[in-house]
């Protein structure tokens, strides 16, 4: 079998893997050079025109060097280099989307000199419908940007359908949608751009196009739309176009500029040299890179070390004194690990009274059990009977001997696992299982030990309340739950893994609550990561409650691509890079979630974001304070009552849809005008849990009487057990 677009065998991209693996610079090189410019170019098509093209194709590479002992497939090298392409590009559009909205006249105004429509015309010679296809390809949102570089190369035959689908996180039926819908809209703006070559202009354009500053946003692109859609004159610009796939094959690759090749062979040799220092590195990246980067951090693969440059995120210019900082504070950088992480190195204390006969319970308000049928501990032999005389020592152990009905205990103190634990042992409504830390106790796994291709915790059981647990250090996802039904996560501090916290997902993820949990650090690379996602499947009941996310990389609480509505009440999301993500994003499904009582502040991209979910996604009395824009929700026809956005700093505070309804909120007039906080200070609500694991008593962003936003005070629905499932 052939790798598409290299020439070269499968087999052979693979044995360049497991050499570059084994710490061979040649094969590094090789790997890097061969795939560079299929890299350069779906960056340059989906970024068309941003000054950071060049940096981003090169962070790219950077990535696929850093993860390169993570992939379980090597034979797959190039599917999942471009996978990692386009979450790269995602996470890049997502953390400059207020950049947008600077100025308002002038939305993403083209720059002849850097434009990449102009250097694809220019560099390739392109004549009549290729030139008037590169260009119209400018006139794309950015989701439709990213689509159209992977379906782009597809069409030339330098990767394959499997190969997209991978990359937006899709089975091939709805690659085939989202790829259907997107060339529609590429149709049209291939008309838009033939109508606004004519000369002289139809008259209507022209007055459509009054003021027109020769820029590509939103507002120029429906605008001019709408005309030529209505337009007879215009709309026959449309007539005999080419079909996009007979003319994508002859647009060829981008020439890769000599610096970014040269920097990225110049980084793998510096890598291969013993003894080289970071300043000696540093003059292989762009400028734009040097002025960005903080610190060079060194990943090693085998025998060889690669540089990898390491931009940390810069504290929101927002962001609380010192003094008002939590008790747990976030990591925002690889280079700074969390306080909670260094706290959570020792053993807890003992527990403050012996266990006794009986069902496990809930005890004294606080968190944990005190009886259990199955006992872990870090000092205990998985050759033990897991009493609490013997204890288990792996959660592998006791998690394949459990049957329903019956309680797990975690003692107290940290758990170094060298292999993942899989739930698979479903419970019953009348016997569900408990998986806890005993009460007074907590225990922690540190995850760091396990393969980069390893979730710490894997569960496709049914009827399990799991509570009181902490996971950190995963080189990939700390928790994931797969197809799930009627389980309680409860208490959880899953925090500083490389991906996800906690993930639910895949088809059949129905009545599953989440509550009480804390999701913090997780992903501060540049790809980011995400605290809570529930994304990429389907399943009605599904609810989470008195929840904080905070520190992570990309989104604090990601519903993308789940096609069910979920309810989120009484969570708070804060300095991430985007709060609420309310789907759409990998998905061509309406989804009307419903989110009550939360509040999201200082993210530095988007407060609450509807990610393109054109869904009637329901938001009371939410407070979004200090985020980059703070409800941004441009495409779903949400309903909006009693919210509250204030000090949303360079862009917006709200940009919604035209389908939307808005009532009583402060941008509607809703509690006499902008919005009076108790107070700003935010650090009673980012101190530390209860001792049952609920959220800390503040005032912080509360409303008086009855304004709109966020009460912060969460109403108790009551025990975990009182709720779905």
């Amino acid at each position: 079998m052939t790798d598409s677009g290299t020439g070269r065998s499968v087999s052979d991209t693979a044995a360049l893997v497991a050499e570059a693996r084994r710490g061979d610079p040649r094969a590094m090189e090789e790997l890097l050079s061969t795939h560079l410019p299929l890299v350069y170019g779906i960056v340059g098509r989906a970024l068309n025109g941003h000054a950071d093209v060049d940096d981003l194709a090169q962070e790219v590479m950077l990535r696929i060097v850093r993860a390169l002992p993570s992939l379980r497939e090597p034979e797959r090298f190039r599917s999942w280099a471009v996978a990692i392409t386009y979450r790269e590009i995602q996470q890049h559009q997502r953390r400059t989307a207020r950049d947008r909205f600077h100025g308002h006249a002038v939305e993403d105004a083209a720059d002849p000199l850097t434009d990449f429509a102009e250097r694809t015309v220019a560099e390739l010679e392109l004549t009549g419908q290729r030139r008037d296809l590169a260009r119209a390809a400018r006139w794309l949102d950015a989701d439709d940007r990213r689509l159209l570089a992977l379906w782009w190369e597809e069409e030339a035959g330098r990767i394959a359908r499997a190969d997209v689908a991978r990359a937006i996180g899709l089975n091939a039926r709805h690659t085939a949608v989202r790829v259907r819908r997107m060339k529609v809209r590429l149709e049209e703006a291939r008309t838009v751009v033939r109508a606004l070559a004519v000369s002289p202009r139809c008259p209507g354009l022209a007055d459509a196009a009054h003021g027109w500053d020769g820029g590509t946003g939103a507002l120029w692109r429906k605008r001019l739309t709408r005309h030529v859609r209505a337009c007879p004159q215009c709309g026959a610009q449309g007539t005999g176009l080419v079909a996009p796939e007979k003319l994508l094959p002859g647009l060829g690759l981008i020439p890769v500029p000599g610096g970014l090749a040269d920097g990225v062979r110049h980084t793998v040799e510096a890598a291969s040299l013993p003894g080289q220092t970071a300043g000696g590195l540093l003059h292989h990246v762009t400028a734009r890179s040097v002025a960005a980067s903080a610190v060079v951090l060194a990943v090693v693969t085998g025998a060889l070390t690669y540089p990898v440059w390491h931009t940390p995120a810069p504290a929101p210019s927002s962001a609380p004194p010192a003094a008002h900082r939590p008790a747990e504070p976030a990591a925002t950088a690889a280079a700074r690990p969390s306080r909670a992480a260094a706290a959570t190195a020792s053993p807890s204390a003992p527990p403050s009274a012996p266990p006794t006969a009986g069902a496990a319970r809930r005890a004294g308000g606080a968190i944990g059990v005190l009886t259990a049928d199955i006992y872990l501990a870090p000092d205990g032999s998985d050759d033990g009977d897991g009493s609490r005389a013997r204890p288990y020592a792996t959660l592998h152990k006791a998690v394949s001997v459990v049957r329903p009905g019956q309680t797990i205990a975690m003692r107290g103190g940290t758990y170094r696992p060298a292999e993942g634990a899989s739930l698979t042992t479903d419970g019953t409504a009348a016997r569900r299982i408990t998986l806890s830390n005993y009460q007074g106790e907590r225990p922690v796994i540190d995850a760091s030990g396990l393969p980069g291709s390893t979730w710490a915790v894997t569960q496709e059981a049914d009827h399990w309340t799991v509570q009181g647990l902490e996971i950190h250090g995963s080189a990939s996802h700390a928790y994931v739950c797969r197809s799930c039904r009627n389980n309680v996560f409860r208490g959880l501090s899953l925090h500083d893994n490389a991906e996800s916290g906690l993930t639910l997902r895949d088809a059949g993820t129905e009545n599953n609550t989440v509550l009480d949990s804390d999701f913090h650090a997780n992903g501060p690379g540049p790809a980011g990561g995400v605290g809570l996602a529930v994304k990429f499947g389907s399943g009605g009941g599904n609810t989470v409650r008195g929840c904080r996310a905070f520190g992570n990389g990309a989104d604090g609480i990601d519903l993308g691509g789940f096609t069910s509505p979920v309810t989120v009440r009484s969570t708070w999301s804060y300095r991430n890079g985007n709060g609420f993500t309310l789907g759409g994003g990998n998905t061509s499904a309406s989804v009307a979630h419903v989110l009550t009582d939360d509040a999201a502040w200082d993210n530095a991209g988007l407060g609450f974001n509807d990610e393109g979910n054109s869904g009637a996604v329901r938001l009371t009395r939410n407070t979004a304070f200090r985020n980059g824009t703070n409800f941004y929700l441009p495409t779903a026809a949400a309903v909006l009552t009693s919210n509250a956005a204030a000090d949303s700093g360079d862009g917006p505070d709200t940009v919604l849809a035209e389908s939307s309804r808005s009532e009583g909120n402060t941008w509607d007039g809703g509690g006499d005008g902008p919005p009076e906080f108790t107070t700003t200070d935010p650090s009673t609500a980012e101190a530390r849990r209860a001792a049952d694991a609920t959220l800390p008593r503040t005032s912080f962003l509360a409303p008086s009487g009855s304004a709109p936003g966020a009460r912060m005070t969460p109403v108790d629905d009551g025990p975990p057990e009182k709720q779905p499932g």
